[in-house]
């Protein structure tokens, strides 16, 4: 079993060690920068922000920069995990079948005893490796580099927002999947994955608090806020709990579509 989950595993694991590297720059660059800025935002951090157009304040959903929390939340995890890593996620997803069928590989995997459903489910299942990787890495640079700038982070802050991310991602990673069922070419599946999960996160964001809001419901986005757990100090099980149904039946209908398409 998951022999096909271990093959393409193992061929990710030196990218997602890579990412884990750059996504870790970034926050110590994120880190580095912030004790420069602190003692500023602590006097005028609400001139600051409104110094920012209401529009940007809305997307990013900034709320303050007078912490660290604040200063990671947005610019680490809203912009780094939320966005980049979710189109990450969701552009290598859309290569994991589309890339197969485009070149001829996906006739010689199915002439073995496997079936498409189970094909579709571990190729999906490797995609845990960056995903883990880049959060059991990331988070150990993150609360080090806080704690040489003098500025310590609460372990559990740090350890549940990475928790919490990792249905996130899974579900950016779902919406991809669906992406590489559907188009044969990888270029196309890996454009239009990135153009949907985008769009949702536009999506979410610009009709927050309008009579329209329902409709951003179906965005990941919604149910992975990191302020919620930096700043305020909670936990959304609700919403990972929402992340992780999302994610499965993204893969459903994955598997599903994919049994009953030519190739």
């Amino acid at each position: 079993m998951f022999e096909l989950s271990r093959y393409d595993g193992r061929h990710r694991l030196k990218g997602s060690v890579s990412l884990s590297i750059a996504m870790s720059l970034l926050a110590v660059m994120v880190i580095w920068i912030y004790p420069s800025f602190s003692g500023s935002f602590e006097d005028v951090d609400e001139e600051f922000l409104q110094a920012y157009p209401e529009g940007v304040i809305q997307v990013f959903d900034i709320r303050t920069m007078a912490s660290l929390e604040g200063f990671l939340a947005f610019e680490l995890y809203i912009f780094g995990w939320t966005i980049l890593l979710g189109l990450y996620l969701a552009y290598l997803a859309a290569g994991t079948v589309a890339s197969d069928v485009e070149r001829g590989r996906m006739d010689i995997l199915l002439s073995m005893p496997v079936s498409r459903a189970r094909v579709v489910g571990e190729k999906f299942a490797s995609l845990a490796v960056p995903i883990v990787v880049v959060n059991v890495l990331t988070p150990i640079v993150i609360y080090a580099a806080a704690a040489l700038v003098d500025e310590p982070l609460a372990v559990a802050g740090v350890a549940a927002i990475h928790l919490l991310s990792i249905p996130y991602l899974f579900a950016c990673a779902g919406i991809g999947l669906v992406a590489s069922v559907v188009v044969d070419r990888t270029g196309i599946a890996q454009r239009l994955a990135l153009g949907i999960t985008f769009g949702l996160f536009m999506l979410e964001s610009l009709l927050s608090g309008t009579d329209y809001e329902a409709i951003g419901a179906v965005a990941p986005m919604r149910y992975f806020d990191p302020n919620e757990v930096l700043i305020d100090g909670t936990y959304d099980l609700v919403g990972a709990g929402v992340l992780v149904a999302m994610t499965v039946v993204l893969l459903a209908a994955s598997q599903l579509w994919f049994r009953r398409r030519d190739i």
